[in-house]
């Protein structure tokens, strides 16, 4: 018989690929513009160097996150970057999963508090 409690806290629905800090800096700038954003300006918003960016974008690329269009403007190339439809719905259930630690974070800590103060657990 397996203890229900076993690997309680192991949270698989903590997508790797998204967790990442950087990426996770990425994802969630693209996420709050819906029509994408310049790659400059994701790279400002995220804090991140040229070559940095371009290896967490290729990253989210090659794992269906992130979509990138090349184009020119003013005969300068330019990179449009933005989330694809299953890079939404991955960050929207990245998100729960860590509403999920915090709420048993939250539960943990009160139930700690009250076991302190000597309280029995409701």
């Amino acid at each position: 018989m397996s203890d229900k409690s076993e690997g309680r806290y192991a949270y698989e629905g903590i997508d790797r690929v998204i967790h990442e800090k950087a990426r996770l800096s990425i994802v969630a700038s693209l996420a709050s513009h819906a029509d994408g954003l310049l790659f400059n300006d994701l790279k400002e918003l995220c804090s991140l160097t040229d070559g940095n960016l371009s290896r967490h974008l290729a990253v989210l690329q090659e794992s269906g996150v992130v979509d990138m269009k090349k184009s020119f403007q003013n005969n300068r190339p330019q990179t449009w970057c933005r989330l694809t439809a299953s890079g939404r719905k991955r960050f929207n259930e990245y998100v729960e999963e860590l509403e999920r630690v915090v709420s048993d974070a939250v539960k943990l800590s009160a139930r700690g508090k009250r076991e302190s103060a000597g309280l029995s657990p409701a």
